[in-house]
């Protein structure tokens, strides 16, 4: 009888080769404060040279209103704060705009150069999110909190399903989607570890579920309500009446839970099959990479019912300042409390207190924190991590700063969507373009608010006209506006994945992040937009009220 031969084992896919090539080359890309400076040095350049050939589009474009501001000054300080100018208070009107590039090599470009490199790292609220969000985060983890909240989670939650868990808690801390990115992404790298999984994978579920389905809620944002602003009026542009906030209410709940189901599947068959088992001797930082040590069961379940008590004291003091008419929280003029009011705005705050006090209750409780030296020497550990972030924060609000000065993005966004809004095609096929050109856009203007200032006022009109209503152009303003969040550099928050993926791997990159998400923003834009072409083939209204064609 004759052996049969062995088998040969497969070699790697086709999309583990794509994948590891853009890992290979994207980690080949210089540090990220090295590539933000060689970005801006084109900048400047870019813009000189645009603006000595006199570019310039003219198109109409969603603008804030002015709003009054009084100046408040105080005795003990020598600076003065503006009443006024809150968010709430922001309203867009459409006008003609010419837009030009601005040269950062004239007189008021160099100008501008060396009088605004403060002033743009001061103005970088990313800079002060962090700190903020991390003040929290940190005092809840070295306490143990944290680790002890996992152990519970896994304890409560079917393995199999964690994923999921994960992606729909990050699918809803849009809602306060800075607190989503620096407390969540990195709670689920820690959970997924804790089961013995690749803690890896846990990051790419949290920042999968924060940032691919960013537009994606089971409740309207503070976001959606600005973006509602600009829809409307990009509306009265063609005569037609104001939708509300709940215009594709159905759509965005919907697509809450469906886009939780298509990036748990992305992670469980394709994400953590291509990163195996996990070898804890790769940590960038063996002492957070490690699993927690468990402490005493009886002194944890003590310290978990402090913690509860503080939480529940903490919350309860929210509540008193939201539910009450006249609450110090709820919008001054309208009592409103969801929308552009006191109390979304606080949700950092109100996320920071909530891991904080719980935080120094449970440290305290297991004898981690015996003074308030401890809980200080705490947040101190936390910041001290952070420097490397700062500087490369620094360079981003520059880079950042340069480029709106320039008029690049605006201008190149202009190009495309009039060119797209003169192509002369039918409803469904310039949806599809639509939300293509959006998702092209992403990489240079990760925020939905700018993009939406400017493609609103001409395509919600144009699509009227074709029958399709302004609630339909925002379903799919949606879909083109978030899978790229988890790929592009210039997302403000994407150094600061690289340094959290950077404590289980310390050889991570940009290129590792970007090989990572690339299938889950792939599969999200695919499944999300066949899913808006569906629904509006089947005509289901997009919400209360609301059809989805005309």
């Amino acid at each position: 009888m004759t052996a049969k031969p062995a088998v040969e084992p497969s070699g790697p896919s086709f999309m583990d080769k794509l994948l590891n090539t853009v890992e290979r080359v994207g980690n080949k890309v210089p540090h990220p404060v090295l590539m933000f400076f060689y970005l801006m040095i084109g900048v400047i350049v870019l813009s000189a040279i645009l603006s000595l050939f006199g570019v310039s589009v003219t198109e109409q474009v969603a603008v804030p209103v002015p709003v009054e501001v009084t100046p408040d000054f105080y005795e003990d300080v020598s600076e003065y704060t503006l009443s006024g100018a809150g968010i709430g208070d922001v309203e867009f009107v459409i006008q003609e705009q010419t837009i030009t590039i601005n040269s950062l090599l004239s007189i008021d470009g160099i100008r501008f150069l060396f009088t605004s490199f403060v002033p743009n790292f001061q103005a970088f609220g990313a800079l002060a999110v962090t700190l903020i969000a991390m003040m929290g985060a940190g005092a809840a983890e070295v306490a143990g909190l944290m680790a002890a909240l996992i152990r519970k989670l896994v304890k409560v939650a079917p393995r199999p399903l964690i994923a999921y868990l994960i992606v729909f808690i990050g699918v809803l801390a849009s809602v306060a989607s800075d607190a989503g990115y620096l407390i969540l992404i990195p709670l689920g790298a820690a959970a997924f570890l804790a089961v013995g999984r690749h803690p890896i994978a846990g990051l790419a579920a949290g920042f999968g579920g924060v940032a691919a389905a960013f537009m994606a809620n089971l409740i309207p944002t503070p976001n959606d309500a600005m973006l509602f602003e600009i829809t409307n009026e990009s509306i009265a542009l063609a005569g037609g009446a104001p939708i509300s906030i709940t215009a594709d209410y159905f759509f965005q709940a919907v697509s809450a839970l469906f886009l939780t189901v298509v990036i748990g599947f992305v992670i469980v068959r394709v994400v953590e099959p291509r990163l195996g088992k996990y070898d804890p001797t790769q940590a960038g930082d063996p002492d957070q990479a490690a699993a927690a040590d468990e402490v005493e069961p009886e002194l944890e379940a003590l310290g978990l019912r402090r913690a509860g008590i503080a939480f529940l004291a903490v919350l309860g003091v929210v509540l008193l300042a939201t539910l009450p008419p006249g609450a110090p929280l709820r919008d001054p003029d309208t009592g409103a409390i969801i929308g552009q009011t006191p109390f979304m705005q606080s949700l950092l705050f109100i996320v920071m207190l909530c891991f904080f006090v719980p935080g120094v209750a449970y440290g305290s409780a297991v004898g981690k924190y015996k003074s308030a030296n401890d809980v200080i020497a705490a947040v101190v550990k936390t910041f001290a991590g952070l420097g490397g972030l700062i500087f490369m924060l620094l360079m981003i609000s520059q880079f950042i700063a340069y480029f709106n000065y320039s008029n690049l993005p605006a201008l190149i966004a202009t190009v495309l969507a009039e060119w797209l809004g003169q192509a002369g095609i039918p409803a469904i096929p310039l949806l599809i373009g639509f939300v293509l050109v959006i998702v092209v856009l992403d990489f240079i203007m990760p925020g939905s608010l700018a993009k939406w200032a400017i493609f609103a006022p001409i395509f919600v009109p144009l699509f009227i006209r074709l029958g399709v209503p302004a609630q339909t152009v925002f379903a799919a303003y949606r879909v083109g506006d978030s899978p790229i969040n988890t790929l592009t550099p210039l997302m403000v928050y994407f150094p600061v994945i690289v340094a959290f993926a950077q404590r289980y791997q310390k050889n991570s990159g940009v290129g590792s992040l970007v090989a990572l998400m690339l299938p889950i923003a792939t599969v999200v834009l695919v499944a999300w937009l066949l899913f808006l072409i569906l629904w509006f083939v089947l005509g289901i209204p997009l919400g209360p009220g609301y059809p989805v064609r005309l």
